[in-house]
């Protein structure tokens, strides 16, 4: 097998090259060459908004992308490149916000286009990314739409924050209810998944109700040594006191119609196509690991905000709301 990974050196297309090179297939990355493939894998350099053209008339097997902006560039690459099926990373912000608990892949999507030039919001931009490759594959394109993402190599700085909060120590600031759900995959589960599932979209998480934030903060204090306190606070009164929900306390939406959007999704095609989800043990583990083995400090997307609260944002907050 030839697998083409554009993008293919963070997080989530870096999982699709090592998921490939694990099966023995043969491997190829198409980038501008900021950051280096992984060992194993072709790298070949290119920036696909000026074109393909370094790629030639090469046949793949499978072509996966996870392309966030213009959808112009998706719909021009599906135009060049010869492959018999193309994975789409594609995002569960497609669908029509809010959607309603246990929403499966049928729910109403974004209007959006294919021939869009320009990077208008995320949920438009990824949609019209999915246009652009149903139209050209047809019953060729798998169209993955996974939810919260974790892992080694995240770049976005959701379980990276929680990992480094709980190795600074102290009094750490988490928002209640211990037993809020959350849903999420890991980044490896995605890419094993979406290389060999049939044809079709997919809403890409664990089930629902399975997993609390109570069990990752817990996890991530035992796998990182920590010493600190966990404080849980009243939801109510974290907005209230201007605390941003998924951005300052990442992972968290409080209860109600954004939490049944985000968090409470039917997954049961993924499933029953063979999603196969690893304990969230496993996967809070293994990105501490990589966190140590590269000083601490996970890397940042450009593209992205910082997430999480500062030292000082978090110290007084607790003062306001936790009574210590």
């Amino acid at each position: 097998m030839k697998l083409l990974v554009l993008g293919g050196t963070e997080f989530v297309g870096r999982a699709l090259v090592e998921e490939g090179l694990a099966r023995g297939w043969e491997v190829a990355t198409f980038n501008r060459g900021n950051h280096p493939a992984p060992d194993g894998a072709e790298a070949i350099a290119g920036d696909r908004r000026e074109g393909l053209d370094t790629l030639g008339d090469r046949q793949w097997d499978v072509v996966a992308d996870t392309w966030s902006w213009e959808p112009s560039t998706v719909r021009d690459s599906t135009r060049f490149i010869h492959t018999d099926r193309y994975v789409y990373i594609s995002s569960r912000s497609v669908h029509t916000w809010p959607t309603p608990r246990l929403a499966t892949e049928a729910a109403p999507t974004v209007d959006a286009s294919a021939d869009d030039t320009v990077f208008t919001d995320y949920a438009r931009t990824k949609r019209g990314a999915e246009l652009a490759v149903i139209d050209a594959f047809g019953d060729r394109a798998v169209v993955a739409r996974p939810g919260l993402i974790i892992g080694p190599w995240e770049n976005i700085g959701r379980l990276p924050y929680w990992l480094t909060r709980m190795a600074r120590g102290g009094d750490i600031l988490a928002p209640g209810p211990a037993e809020q759900t959350f849903q999420y995959v890991d980044a490896r589960d995605l890419a094993r998944f979406s290389l060999s599932a049939a044809p079709g979209e997919y809403s890409i998480v664990n089930e629902p109700d399975q997993t609390t934030l109570g069990e990752l903060l817990a996890l991530a204090h035992e796998v990182t040594g920590s010493t600190g306190s966990i404080h849980w606070a009243d939801p109510a009164a974290l907005v209230d006191a201007g605390v941003e929900p998924w951005m300052d306390l990442p992972v968290w939406i409080p209860a109600g119609e954004d939490h049944e959007s985000m968090h409470e999704a039917d997954v049961s095609r993924a499933m029953a196509a063979g999603l196969g989800i690893r304990p969230l043990r496993e996967t809070v583990a293994d990105t501490w690991a990589w966190l140590q083995s590269i000083g601490g400090t996970a890397p940042q997307r450009p593209d992205r905000p910082v997430l999480g609260l500062s030292p000082e944002r978090e110290r007084e907050l607790i003062t306001a709301l936790i009574p210590i």
